[in-house]
């Protein structure tokens, strides 16, 4: 990718700006809902304190009404009736009144009626003795019941808002503590990745306290540190061994040549015998190393197929029966039909590699048992010698690359054979293991999974 010449964010830059985002996505959300709870909140009080207002005033007006028809009956007629309590009562209500005979006619009325004509309007009949003797018209005012539903929705509207302006603050500190918590472990993730990506093959996150997604990340991100860890060990470790594998048969040839060509040495059969021995001793390894990158190769590359396992290694012993007869070891068969999916080509070499390694560590006179078996849900092949066998604490080692025993320093090989064969396992989905006693001789064992008929 091309550098266009900025600078990536510290990570402390990137964790604030991830940190603000979720807050302000936790305040948005929920000032959102504190919006739509407090409109539908406000909307359904006001109407109810509108139709609350309405039937009180519509009462009041009846009220009112009632109170003119009694003053008529005092005086038998509107000219004589008494009406002034009546509009002390109205102006007690904060309201104004008009008075208006059966024929439609204005009796009396407050002074500001008039003046209200916009104010909220409600009328009453006056009735006296089961007949209307007129019409009492009531124009709320701004004071007394005509204000008082106004005040109670002004009140209503600012408990409202100040219990949204109250939740607000509480999301906004909700949001930045549940932020925090999940950008803190992030930022730790970042400069552990930092830290490793700069050369500090040791670092991890470790133990973190985040919601369980973010624990989860953190250690498979630790296993995969741990995995990069063993493949850069193990890539050490095969240079060091091919390089000390190499370094003798080097020295030898290097030695024989310059005392030969300095004159000390004679170029005798036997000291160009002792070099071909040592030229070939570095084609074998050159070979082996080449098994080696096969294998590897192979377990990316194989191409699966049904295949008999008891065949297999009916095969690999047939190509190997001259060599334990050359040595006077006896080979013991014992095969059993066992269905696995498997590439034949290397399977075989798999087979051949384990042969080969009991043939190398058996003596003369030995024994040699080779069996194939299908158990369960797996099929299982194992490989038993009489040999020397391997000591206790040499046998988790077996599989390692260019590992040999310490009985093993007289016999000839590079080592690898069963590491190829454990990678060769592995990659069939199965697994190699081994048993032994010291003197008692050694049980490899091969496990894969059967193949569906």
């Amino acid at each position: 990718m091309p550098d266009n010449g900025a600078a990536p964010p510290p990570p402390a830059a990137r964790g604030e700006s991830l940190g603000l985002r979720l807050a302000l996505a936790f305040l948005a959300v929920a000032l959102a809902a504190v919006a739509l709870l407090a409109g539908l909140t406000a909307a359904f009080a006001a109407a109810d304190v509108s139709a609350l207002a309405s039937r009180q005033r519509q009462e009041l007006t009846t009220a009112i009404a009632v109170a003119a028809a009694a003053a008529w009956e005092r005086g038998d007629s509107w000219p004589s009736a008494d009406l002034s309590p009546v509009l002390d009562l109205a102006a007690r209500t904060g309201a104004d009144i008009e008075i208006r005979d059966d024929a439609g006619r204005v009796v009396s009325h407050s002074p500001g009626f008039a003046a209200q004509a916009s104010a909220p309007q409600f009328s009453a009949t006056a009735m006296v003795r089961g007949g209307p003797v007129g019409r009492v018209v009531v124009r709320f005012t701004g004071s007394g019941l005509g204000g008082a539903d106004r005040g109670l929705e002004i009140a209503l509207l600012r408990a409202i808002s100040g219990a949204a302006g109250v939740a607000a603050l509480l999301a906004l500190l909700t949001g930045l503590a549940v932020a925090r918590r999940i950008t803190r472990p992030v930022e730790r993730i970042i400069a552990v990745a930092r830290a490793m990506g700069g050369g500090e093959r040791t670092a991890r996150v470790g133990q973190i306290t985040a919601p369980a997604e973010l624990r989860e990340l953190a250690t498979a991100f630790d296993q995969m540190a741990d995995a990069l860890a063993r493949q850069e060990q193990l890539r050490r470790d095969l240079v060091a061994d091919v390089a000390h594998e190499l370094r003798t048969p080097v020295a030898v040839l290097q030695a024989g040549h310059e005392a030969m060509l300095d004159g000390v040495a004679e170029p005798t059969p036997e000291q160009l015998a002792s070099l071909r021995d040592e030229v070939l001793r570095l084609a074998n390894m050159v070979n082996d190393l080449q098994t080696l990158a096969a294998a590897d190769a192979a377990t990316l590359h194989l191409s699966p197929q049904p295949c008999d396992l008891a065949a297999l290694a009916d095969d690999a012993v047939a190509s190997l029966i001259g060599r334990f007869d050359a040595a006077g070891i006896s080979l013991e068969q014992r095969f059993a039909e066992a269905d696995v999916l498997a590439d034949p080509r290397w399977l075989h070499q798999l087979i051949t590699n384990l042969l080969t390694n009991a043939l190398k560590f058996t003596p003369e006179g030995g024994r040699v048992t080779v069996e194939a078996r299908p158990t369960g849900p797996h099929a299982v092949l194992t490989v038993t010698d009489t040999g020397m066998g391997i000591p206790a604490d040499e046998l988790p080692q077996v599989f390692n690359r260019f590992w040999r025993g310490r009985r093993a320093a007289q016999i000839s090989g590079s080592g690898i054979g069963l590491a190829v064969a454990a990678e060769l396992a592995e990659a069939h989905g199965g697994q190699l293991t081994a048993s032994s006693e010291a003197g008692q001789g050694t049980v490899m064992t091969l496990t894969l999974p059967r193949a569906q008929r």
